[in-house]
């Protein structure tokens, strides 16, 4: 069964704390590490998120998603990476909000 979950960087400010994509990966991935050392009733959907998150942070396509991330959000748009999850096989997207812009 395929299923995918967002990543949202976001750049800091003096208020407000920023994260990038490779910070919100690696948090998720202690996140999962965690829950399937707990043990619990959903481990074949952790493992896959775990299997996931693991092949992202190693993979060299992080750097091409980051930097396509910051680009977007220098020029003030909100951005989300989606992570598809699902027959061995991880995809993403990157996912722009065009409206952000138009406020500022």
């Amino acid at each position: 069964m395929a299923r995918s979950f967002e990543l949202e960087p976001k750049y800091s400010t003096t208020e407000i704390p920023g994260r990038c994509i490779k910070c919100l990966a690696e948090e998720q991935y202690r996140d999962c590490l965690r829950a399937l050392l707990k043990g619990g009733d959903q481990s074949r959907e952790l493992e896959e998120t775990y299997a996931a998150l693991v092949s992202f942070l190693k993979s060299p396509e992080l750097l091409k998603v980051r930097d396509e991330c910051e680009k977007h959000l220098a020029e003030g748009r909100d951005v989300k990476a989606v992570l598809h999850l699902g027959e061995g096989e991880l995809r993403y997207e990157i996912r722009v909000d065009q409206e952000a812009d138009k406020g500022a």
